[in-house]
């Protein structure tokens, strides 16, 4: 177990306090997420069919939760990692016009997930996507898409303060912008972790760009699976990467605190490109693949909040635990009860 205990810790809300809170900054975030990208809200699936290409891979080390079905021959579904895919095919059924896009309530299981401070077998999130024109698909688009979330994040963290003045306000007006390569090259003797740390803990928000390509150090900063967001290929040169992930300073953790993973989504060219660099050229044949090849799907941008994350880092918790009701190793209850620290 990884776990992080702030000195002399104390919950700034009660339990009573904290639930109330947690409605507060859930409705009113989805709420302004939906005006800033003009998002409708849809129903999604808790699970989908195994060997559809439909669920995500993550870092493609993650095994997903999967279980047979009884009325369907034994057919496997698996429980969902994330939406990234799905809500691509939801945007090509509901026939859903450029500019405008979806957002969903998303739960997941991810029984690989090493439990910290900020990572649970549990996943929240809003998962939104949006279609966008093929002539959007730069970097430029790709910030004033990241700019429109960010100022709702930062209305939400003042929503919070008028509520419950206790709790300060301490994000920045404007989110700072950085290619994974140039923070490598500001910080060649850190690691990409304690790269984000530095880099948040200087400006407070950042957006770091190019998650899952491999840098001129020959390094990664994250993984990104293939098949999902447009990240950087060999073959384009000076090709940036137009994908990245929202991170915070966060005070209490006294560490970067990502919010966020998302980007504009593959299309036919960067998904063989990705999957040639990955060696998994066989996923092509998989069924969400082919609609993509065949042009069945929407160009789009999309990603995923969390909503546990974001609750954490408005009402100054320490432990995810705080926000969602999860299992927990028994260790970790004792020691985080030894340290203020309420687990729901």
């Amino acid at each position: 177990m990884q776990l992080y205990f702030p000195k002399d810790y104390r919950s700034i809300l009660d339990v009573t306090q904290t639930e109330q809170a947690i409605k507060l900054v859930k409705d009113f975030f989805q709420i302004n997420l939906a005006s800033e990208l003009r998002l409708r809200r849809v129903t999604a699936p808790l699970f989908v069919r195994q060997g559809t290409g439909i669920n995500d891979d993550l870092n493609g080390v993650e095994r997903p939760v999967s279980f047979p079905i009884k009325e369907m021959n034994d057919q496997r579904a698996e429980i969902v990692q994330s939406l990234a895919k799905w809500k691509r095919m939801a945007l090509a059924d509901l026939g859903i016009q450029v500019g405008y896009g979806i957002y969903t309530d998303m739960n997941a299981i991810r029984a690989d997930e090493e439990l910290t401070n900020i990572h649970s077998l549990y996943v929240d999130q809003w998962d939104w996507e949006r279609v966008i024109r093929k002539e959007d698909r730069h970097v430029h688009f790709l910030k004033d898409i990241v700019t429109q979330i960010y100022s709702a994040v930062v209305r939400t963290e003042n929503l919070v303060n008028d509520y419950y003045p206790s709790i300060t306000p301490i994000l920045p007006e404007k989110i700072t912008f950085i290619h994974a390569e140039d923070l490598a090259a500001e910080y060649p003797k850190l690691s990409s972790k304690e790269r984000e740390n530095a880099i948040a803990k200087k400006h407070g928000a950042v957006f770091i760009i190019g998650i899952g390509s491999v840098m001129p150090n020959g390094e990664v900063h994250d993984g990104r699976a293939p098949d999902y967001d447009d990240w950087i290929t060999p073959s384009r040169p000076g090709y940036k990467g137009l994908n990245g992930d929202i991170i915070l300073w966060n005070p209490v953790l006294q560490r970067s605190f990502e919010i966020s993973s998302m980007g504009i989504r593959v299309d036919k060219g960067s998904l063989m490109e990705q999957l040639k660099t990955r060696g998994q050229e066989e996923r092509a044949q998989l069924m969400w693949h082919q609609l993509l090849l065949n042009d069945q799907l929407p160009q789009t941008i999309g990603g995923g909040i969390g909503q546990s994350r974001l609750c954490m880092f408005f009402l100054r918790k320490a432990h995810i635990g705080e926000i969602q009701s999860s299992i927990w190793p028994g260790k970790m209850v004792t020691e985080c009860k030894a340290h203020g620290i309420h687990l729901l």
